[in-house]
């Protein structure tokens, strides 16, 4: 059984019900959840939450919501693993057996369903305990500066200071969308990010956090101008 686990809690701060908020004509969480249905990779999508009205609003989109998530997983500072590993324990306790689950970010509209494929396949073909989104820094991180006490600035890495940026090493992180996981590895919680863990690489303009207003109305301009796009690209000549 391949199972996908959404976790959805209730108390976002920064952007008030960031989850079940309108975002390009949809509530944010039914983005996710669409994806995951036209994936075809899921036996079953759940929904992980605490809060009644992101139940209705995932059921609504196709979603399962077989439980409620306790309190003490559901406050500020409860990571993702624990979460996934609670909708596990949940499912067998149910009578099911998933082996491979994919938790995927209720607040992730540009997860696309051939990005879950790759990430499956990826898994499957490696063998690594981990297969998850990462997109590529926009500027060489070697040269990154810092500001002093004194209002100047100084580089983390003064080595680098002549080193031209195409003969750096490229670096990479984490895209905030999707981590596809063993059942056993998310059970045992084995860090995600660690060499048992196998890149899924997306592009850069398919990326965005979504963590303040200022984010939420970038991501809504970027995701138009890629809907567009995508339908110019699929219209007839």
């Amino acid at each position: 059984m391949r199972l996908a686990v959404i976790p959805a809690r209730g108390g976002s701060k920064r952007i008030p019900r960031k989850n079940v908020r309108e975002f390009c004509g949809r509530p944010m969480i039914a983005w996710s959840i669409a994806a995951a249905r036209e994936s075809g990779c899921f036996d079953r999508i759940v929904v992980s939450t605490e809060d009644d009205e992101i139940a209705d609003v995932a059921r609504a989109a196709g979603a399962c919501v077989p439980f409620r998530r306790p309190a003490d997983l559901s406050d500020d500072h409860t990571g993702t693993v624990p979460v996934v590993a609670h909708a596990v324990r949940w499912v067998r306790q149910a009578g099911f057996d998933p082996g491979n689950i994919c938790c995927i970010y209720a607040t992730a509209p540009f997860i696309r369903p051939e990005d879950l494929q790759s990430g499956l396949a990826l898994l499957d073909e490696t063998g690594g305990d981990f297969a998850f989104s990462v997109t590529s820094y926009a500027f060489p991180i070697q040269r990154a500066l810092r500001r002093t006490a004194q209002g100047r600035v100084e580089m983390f890495a003064p080595k680098h200071a002549r080193t031209r940026s195409q003969d750096l090493e490229p670096a990479w992180h984490d895209a905030g969308q999707f981590y596809w996981g063993r059942a056993a590895a998310w059970l045992a919680d084995t860090p995600i990010l660690s060499a048992a863990s196998v890149p899924v690489i997306l592009p850069r303009h398919r990326v965005q956090d979504i963590d303040t207003p200022e984010d939420w109305e970038r991501a809504e301009w970027l995701f138009r101008a890629l809907r567009e796009t995508d339908s110019a690209t699929a219209r007839p000549c």
